[in-house]
């Protein structure tokens, strides 16, 4: 009887250590390794598909995957990044809240000799980042450029035009390379007095939105039109660096008494989100830029891949990307500007989203 006993205690013992193990660990049986995915939040409907597409392409080459969502907390990411290296990952993929506040936790990694691979968004102030995959961001910003340049005629000397600018997060360095790309383009028109910024408020700092955040820019736009606007100026084009932040834009003008198809400005955008490409057909949003996160997601999972089996991945940028300690390795994809004349083409032919999505089915 005490031997029954003591083999049923074993059992009982071995069942309820199997069943704390919810984090991946470093290899299980069949000694795959795992891949650690942190991403920033879910409010961005580009992050959740990011990260399915990741995981997904990782998954098809036989990696385990650690994904997790910080939901734009940093502690919270902090928190989750420790606990993989804890547990031993064999490589990290990071899109950072704020890279500055990660740099501890990165050299945490690199001691362990845990790759990382920025995804996205740069790691900053750190000699910890092996790779950085993203899309050419300063291209971004020339696109948007060219399209106002386009839709104003500016080439053709017309203007004075009033415009309003907005950038994206701070903390972000892809905000800093799109505002150098649009403003390469625009500057020239601001300072021949084609375009006019009736709020003067030019300067990074100044139209910056911290987070990408959609209340925010409501916040600003509201405070731009009652300070600038009220003697019955009208706006021509509202430059904005996301969807998003179009969004809250899109919202105040209408309280404010702008029709689309009467006196609406022209209203940029980036991320080809679902409800940006309806705009875009409405005539509510004049153009977005699609990045397609397929793409990077299936660029960035060859980086891994490579990285683990000691090879060199696929680099096409060993120039533009200086984090403030070195220029890390990039490889950069290419956006496409998306207007009412490619729609369908880039979005709907491409399989990014069917015609019932788009049709709100």
């Amino acid at each position: 009887m005490k031997k029954i006993l003591a083999v049923l205690m074993t059992v009982l013992l071995m069942i309820t250590v199997a069943g704390c193990g919810s984090e991946p660990s470093k290899k299980d049986n069949t000694g795959e390794k795992t891949v650690g995915v942190l991403m920033p939040n879910r409010i961005f409907k580009r992050w959740i598909a990011d990260g399915g597409n990741i995981k997904r392409d990782l998954e098809a080459k036989g990696y385990a995957v650690d994904l997790q969502y910080a939901e734009n907390d940093i502690p919270v990411q902090i928190e989750q990044m420790n606990k993989m290296i804890d547990n031993g990952v064999n490589c990290l993929i990071i899109t950072a809240i704020d890279s500055t506040k990660l740099v501890d936790t990165i050299a945490k990694a690199k001691k362990k000799n845990i790759p990382v691979i920025a995804y996205d968004r740069l790691l900053m102030d750190t000699d910890a980042v092996s790779y950085y995959a993203s899309f050419d961001n300063k291209g971004v910003g020339v696109l948007m450029g060219r399209h106002i340049e386009e839709k104003l005629g500016l080439k053709e000397g017309k203007g004075p035009y009033n415009v309003e600018f907005f950038a994206g997060s701070h903390d972000d360095n892809n905000a800093h390379f799109l505002n150098s790309g649009l403003f390469e383009i625009l500057q020239p028109y601001i300072d021949n007095g084609q375009i006019v910024v009736p709020s003067e408020q030019v300067d990074f700092d100044q139209i910056s939105v911290l987070r990408w955040s959609q209340e925010v820019a409501e916040d600003r736009m509201e405070e731009v039109l009652n300070k600038y606007y009220s003697d019955g100026k009208k706006l021509a084009a509202v430059v904005v660096p996301s969807d998003r932040i179009g969004y809250g834009v899109a919202n105040v003008l209408e309280k404010h008494g702008y029709k689309v198809g009467e006196n609406w400005p022209i209203i940029t955008g980036q991320d080809a989100e679902l409800e940006a490409a309806r705009n875009v057909l409405s005539g509510k949003q004049s153009m977005t830029v699609f990045k397609d996160t397929r793409i990077l997601a299936s660029k960035c999972v060859t980086m891994v891949e490579a990285v683990l089996e000691g090879k060199e991945p696929e680099i096409n940028d060993t120039v533009s990307y200086d984090n403030h300690v070195f220029v890390v390795p990039a490889y950069l994809c290419t956006p496409i500007l998306i207007d009412k004349s490619n729609l369908h083409k880039e979005l709907i032919d491409s399989g990014y989203y069917t015609e019932e999505e788009l049709n709100g089915k």
